[in-house]
């Protein structure tokens, strides 16, 4: 967490903000680099072998999961996994999304209700990864010959209790991890005059984490002479034929145009 700040000074608490989410940024950059070469070379697998795209994210989660999806400059594979009430905060009271992150049994059913096959690849997202949602999404995932690629804080993992009956975390059932480094409760500032903690990153350093991902990946698909199936902007004179061209290509591993 953050240095403690005054309350006389927003734009100090604006720079302490940026100076925590930098710092972050930094020990991802330098000490995932090579889970993240990891991540890509396996993205990169999937789509030379014919497989699928997939990013899942519960809560706050589902927001780095969307940023991967029909992105300018994104992998157009790229689909999302939704789970009905927990994309976001699109339910009412929004506590439900939370709820029902810890119900067991829900991701065996969209799992079964699911494109997902053999071959294919999945982004899971959950920055705890204790809640038996992103748990058991990652136990089925794998379980139908799919690969798991895992995003989430491993600090968590020494200061919390897993809440799924398997009595494991996230972590424990990916092909590849990526720790966001975040440290558990996401609050990197904190003042005397405030009973809380506040000002989380995690969004911030999962999506940059995620974006240098496709990078690689994109990478890695040029090297071995595969071009890698990009969007471009459709606010740029040429994006929509070159995007129309893409969808035309890959549209039989495109679920969010069906």
């Amino acid at each position: 967490m953050g240095e403690t700040g005054s309350a006389s000074g927003d734009g100090k608490l604006s720079g302490q903000f940026f100076d925590a989410a930098i710092g972050l940024l930094r020990r991802v950059r330098d000490e995932e680099a090579e889970s993240i070469a990891a991540a890509g070379e396996l993205l990169a697998d999937t789509v030379a072998s014919g497989g699928r795209l997939f990013a899942f994210g519960a809560g706050h989660s589902s927001l780095a999961a969307q940023d991967l999806v029909y992105r300018a400059g994104g992998l157009a594979l790229m689909n999302l996994l939704t789970v009905p009430g927990v994309v976001g905060v699109d339910v009412m009271p929004a506590t439900l999304g939370s709820a029902l992150e810890r119900v067991d049994g829900l991701a065996s059913a969209v799992l079964n209700c699911s494109p997902l096959r053999a071959g294919d690849a999945l982004v899971i997202i959950s920055l705890s990864g204790r809640n038996a949602l992103p748990v058991e999404m990652a136990l089925g995932a794998r379980a139908l010959g799919v690969r798991v690629i895992g995003v989430t804080s491993v600090a968590y993992t020494t200061s919390t209790k897993p809440r799924h009956s398997s009595g494991t975390f996230l972590k424990d059932h990916c092909d590849v991890v990526l720790d966001s480094k975040i440290a558990p409760g996401d609050a990197e500032l904190s003042l005397d005059t405030v009973p809380a903690p506040f000002a989380p990153a995690s969004t911030v350093v999962t999506s940059a984490l995620l974006q240098s991902v496709m990078a690689t990946a994109a990478g890695a698909l040029a090297e071995r002479g595969i071009e890698p199936p990009l969007l471009r902007s459709g606010n740029v004179d040429g994006g929509l034929e070159w995007n129309e061209r893409v969808f035309a290509e890959y549209g039989d591993r495109i679920f969010y145009r069906q």
